[in-house]
């Protein structure tokens, strides 16, 4: 499929600045739903895209694993010959959709050295090897456009490179994985049980036959280990990023957080900086107050906040997966390339959003200040919440208030007995529910929520 037949042409003396091209080839590698989608909105939206930039996009050729399904794609030829792609001396961009680490890895790296522009939407590649990858566009002179990988449609990759240039960043708060809120909040609304939530989020295809990536937390590092190191200048070490899942979130924590306390419990992935450049990044379940906007995102959708020295807080909110909303990032990040190579500005903007990385320091999870929300099954007898006070209070955690809820799937005998506590670090925390969990009367591991103040 081409939006526009024939070699490129001199545009003239038109007063628009135009470099010698008005159309720009490209080849995408990975033809499953994202692939599909990007050819689909090219397709469909060319026009539009053209009235907005003057550019036509040219799909050269699509490379695909297995093509036993066909050999085009309407009048594009697909061929399993990635290296067919890459060495093409009329594709300007190319585009990697095959997901994955080695294979993309290879195929991004070969055709920045080959002097192509690549757009991506391979969050877990960027999360661990994105310093390798940003530093060999940076050598190549090539652009590097990564929009789809965190949020699907909700444009934050440019809007904290671009649209707030102006600004330090000092905190990104956001619910980035669609499975993990869409369980979460069918275990609010329907109360459900997490096994009963996941199986109708299997059901509906939110979520994989192996759903680890995205209930362990996983995902949502790789974005915010990203949006931090573009957000703060410095490249954040995914190896280090605290990360929790929702497998130990139970009934009992989903109705306690919205009957008693007024919150919801959300899958969040944070980063921080301070003024003195610490950083922190972790993912895990925390209870958001009702009143905060992050409280109320819903099913598969995503959201973030970004809080700012001059434009305070901004929200963005969206579908963060699926193929058109994916697709729709992609393809602006075609188009935007698209434009600079036609107008002469390759180079224009950093992919990492800093001219030169920043020093910073990076604080683990148990520097980190927060009150927590401590749920204890124990047994039901006298004397339990003097002897789990005791150890708090040696640790120097100071409790906000402590209740009794009765549980109807515990044991006989086992009451949940759930603190909440002031502010204190992760490390106090810890060193405290490990000495509890020592003790007789507990009966299992202790459910630790950190609270947004």
């Amino acid at each position: 499929m081409s939006m526009k037949n024939g070699d490129d042409r001199d545009s003239g003396d038109n007063g628009d600045n135009r470099n010698v091209k008005d159309t720009v080839n490209i080849g995408i590698i990975g033809y499953g739903v994202v692939g599909s989608s990007v050819v689909e909105t090219i397709r469909t939206n060319g026009d539009a895209i053209y009235s907005k930039t003057g550019i036509h996009i040219n799909i050269v050729a699509i490379a695909r694993k297995d093509t036993s399904k066909g050999a085009h794609a309407g009048d594009i030829p697909i061929t399993s010959d990635v290296d067919s792609i890459i060495s093409n001396p009329d594709i300007d961009i190319i585009v990697e959709l095959v997901g994955g680490g080695t294979t993309a890895k290879e195929i991004i790296l070969k055709a920045i050295a080959g002097g192509k522009h690549v757009v991506t939407a391979n969050k877990a590649l960027l999360a661990t090897h994105g310093r390798e990858i940003f530093n060999a566009t940076k050598a190549a002179g090539v652009e590097l456009g990564f929009e789809a990988s965190v949020g699907g449609g909700i444009p934050l990759i440019n809007t904290i490179k671009e649209s707030l240039v102006a600004n330090n960043i000092t905190e990104i708060a956001a619910v980035i994985n669609g499975t993990s809120n869409y369980i979460l909040s069918q275990m609010s609304t329907s109360n459900e049980s997490y096994d009963v939530s996941l199986k109708k989020a299997q059901d509906l295809g939110y979520a994989e036959a192996d759903p680890t990536f995205d209930v362990e937390g996983v995902d949502s590092a790789h974005k915010i280990t990203i949006l931090a190191s573009i957000a703060f200048g410095a490249w954040v070490d995914y190896g280090k990023v605290h990360t929790e899942g929702i497998t130990r979130i139970s009934a009992v924590d989903i109705a306690f957080a919205k009957e008693q306390l007024h919150h919801t419990i959300k899958l969040l992935a944070i980063a921080k900086r301070d003024e003195e450049g610490s950083t922190e990044v972790h993912v895990h379940p925390t209870l958001v107050p009702n009143r905060y906007i992050l409280s109320s995102v819903s099913d598969a959708f995503n959201a973030a906040t970004i809080k700012t020295d001059k434009a305070g807080t901004t929200i963005y909110f969206g579908r963060g997966a699926g193929g058109q909303p994916t697709s729709s990032a992609v393809v602006a990040d075609i188009s935007a390339i698209a434009r600079n190579i036609c107008y002469g500005g390759v180079g224009r903007v950093s992919p990492f959003g800093f001219i030169t990385e920043r020093d910073y320091r990076f604080k683990g999870i148990e520097e980190t200040i927060s009150s927590f929300y401590l749920r204890f099954n124990v047994t039901d007898a006298s004397g339990v919440l003097s002897a789990i006070s005791g150890v708090l209070a040696k640790h120097d955690i100071s409790i906000k208030c402590a209740f009794q809820r009765p549980d109807p799937q515990a044991a006989e005998g086992v009451m949940p007995l759930i603190f909440l506590t002031y502010s204190t670090s992760g490390q106090q925390i810890k060193s405290a529910v490990a000495e509890i969990g020592k003790l007789d009367i507990i009966h299992s591991e202790a459910v630790v929520i950190r609270v947004m103040e």
